[in-house]
């Protein structure tokens, strides 16, 4: 017998030796507003077929968790994938980017002709067809030749060269079916879960559109995020003009010795788009009404400030003097902090900017007046004046970097001609496979685990526990504004994982195993894992990458 301890219940069982989770899931008894989709075993996530033959702790998780909810958006890509492979046997289906609230895909039929509606109907009605039958995931755990040699008779080139560039012994593959299939993480059980979701026309693909986080019963409501995939489809371009598809490609063309390559194409990529977004604003500052604000936000662990540093340089060779200040200097002091509903200081929110102070001071500026900037000291938590005096005169643009800098409220007295407004986004363009996308959000949360840790704000674990918070803040305060930049940034490039893995590793190690925190930690180890490291000495000091890194020379 083994013994369970369910975390949902705070209660224990015993149960045979080999019991599933799903058999030990009614034992327990707990409400369910919706269906438990996988669970938490000693911290790391399993699917509902895990069979336990030693006593563990389980926390159950449905698809409100981000635990839960990747399980079923991984599941419901193998559904699209299963589904068009049995309408279309040649088809080749691509797993693009999330998107939009949804996934970005592609399908090609294989015979030369485009993807009709009529098509789509055939291919929607089969996975409807698979999820009504409720059939199996089943997890195959087999050596890494034989997977290898699996993947390569079906023509999964994709998936050959990451798993030959992995480095593991035996690797797990699942099948539904007749179709196998490789995902780097747990699925759902059966298909019979997979009740919610949409595929539509979208673009020059399709957009498989997934529920909503807190009401799992319902779509996830559409966001058009045009300018989004605009510059993931620059940046796609770019790839394949390389010939990197996948991280499988990118691993062996460091393995011939061509990292410092890539590094330095994307580098000049990057100073390529800053140099540009220069010259638009120097252009809009001749105008009859110039631009005389620049506003800079996005996402954390974005790279706004050392964004808004190369944009200073760029815009001095252009003939500007650009002079900036952060809204982060305008926080109110931290006992007029708004507060989360645990009670916690919420440091995200709108009002945590003295916005009525900052803009009367952005005003002041552009009426040619001197203004005394404060500076804001997090260590006392409160605002400062150290005589930092700021004075607009010909030829100077004023930059504003923070996470609320492109909120309507901030500058509502300025024209919205004297604006010109930037995001600043790390839209990560490569993939796994063909079937395995990395979400942005993972690229971020990486490099704040770093910058919190080399600063000593906080532990790897202490970033991790926050992360959910920082994500509610950044869906509600920030990405609402994103469509209205006038021009977007991706700080994110093709070996950014490579040149990072080595120091992210070292500070995920410290994260015990015993807490709730692990679960992240040994899903972003097996993230990096596959991954071949690379030297950052080809890193210029000037790089995004060194914010997070050291060695910044800003």
């Amino acid at each position: 017998m083994v013994k369970i301890f369910c975390v949902n219940t705070q209660t224990s069982k015993t149960f045979p030796e080999g019991t599933t989770l799903l058999e030990m899931l009614p034992e327990f008894g707990f409400e369910k507003p919706y269906p438990i989709l996988a669970a938490l075993v000693n911290n790391v996530c399993q699917g509902l077929k895990y069979r336990a033959f030693n006593s563990r702790q389980v926390e159950f998780l449905d698809y409100r968790s981000y635990t839960g909810r990747s399980v079923y958006c991984r599941s419901l890509c193998f559904l699209l994938c299963k589904a068009a492979r049995d309408v279309f046997p040649q088809c080749k289906t691509v797993l693009r980017r999330p998107i939009s609230k949804g996934y970005f895909c592609s399908i090609d039929k294989g015979d030369s002709t485009p993807l009709t509606a009529a098509d789509l109907e055939m291919i929607k009605e089969r996975m409807d067809a698979i999820v009504a039958a409720d059939m199996p995931f089943r997890r195959h755990e087999v050596r890494l030749e034989e997977a290898i040699g699996l993947f390569s008779s079906l023509g999964h080139g994709d998936k050959v060269k990451l798993l030959e560039t992995s480095g593991d012994v035996y690797v797990n593959y699942y099948t539904l079916d007749d179709t196998p299939d490789y995902y780097y993480d747990a699925l759902l059980s059966s298909t019979g879960y997979m009740t919610v979701w949409s595929l539509s026309m979208y673009r020059d693909g399709l957009l498989l559109r997934v529920p909503d986080r807190h009401k799992p019963e319902e779509l996830a409501p559409f966001m058009e995020q045009s300018k989004t995939f605009e510059v993931f489809s620059e940046n796609l371009k770019w790839n394949k003009i390389m010939g990197l598809d996948n991280v499988g490609d990118v691993n062996l063309a460091c393995r011939r010795g061509e990292a410092g390559d890539l590094i330095k194409i994307a580098e000049a990529l990057q100073e390529k788009k800053v140099v540009q977004i220069a010259e638009e604003i120097e252009r809009r500052v001749n105008l009859d009404e110039p631009v005389r604000l620049v506003l800079i936000t996005g996402p954390s662990s974005s790279g706004k400030s050392t964004f808004c540093k190369r944009l200073s340089i760029q815009l001095k060779a252009c003939g500007l003097h650009p002079v900036s200040f952060s809204t982060d200097d305008y926080f109110v002091n931290r006992l007029d902090t708004p507060l989360l509903p645990d009670g916690s200081y919420d440091f995200d929110n709108f009002d945590t900017v003295d916005h009525d102070y900052l803009q009367s001071d952005v005003m002041k500026l552009l009426a040619g007046e001197t203004v005394e900037v404060p500076e804001y000291n997090f260590v006392t938590g409160m605002r400062e004046f150290n005589g930092k005096k700021l004075k607009l005169e010909p030829g100077t643009v004023l930059l504003i970097e923070g996470i609320h800098a492109l909120n309507p409220m901030l500058t509502d007295k300025v024209p919205e001609s004297s604006k010109f407004r930037i995001f600043i986004n790390t839209i990560t363009s490569i993939s796994l496979d063909d079937h395995n996308c990395i979400p942005t959000s993972d690229n971020r949360l990486l490099r704040r685990i770093l910058r919190d840790f080399n600063k000593g704000a906080f532990t790897a674990r202490e970033s991790i526990a926050n992360w959910p918070n920082v994500r509610r803040a950044e869906v509600k305060w920030i990405y609402p504004f994103q469509e209205n930049a006038d021009v977007l940034f991706n700080s994110s490039y093709i070996v950014e994982f490579a040149v990072i893995r080595p120091y992210a590793e070292r500070i995920l190690m410290t994260v015990p195993k015993n807490c709730p925190e692990y679960g992240e930690v040994h899903r972003l180890m097996k993230f990096l894992s596959y991954f071949t490291p690379v030297s950052d000495k080809d890193v210029p000091a000037t790089s995004l990458i060194r914010s997070f890194i050291g060695g910044s020379s800003f």
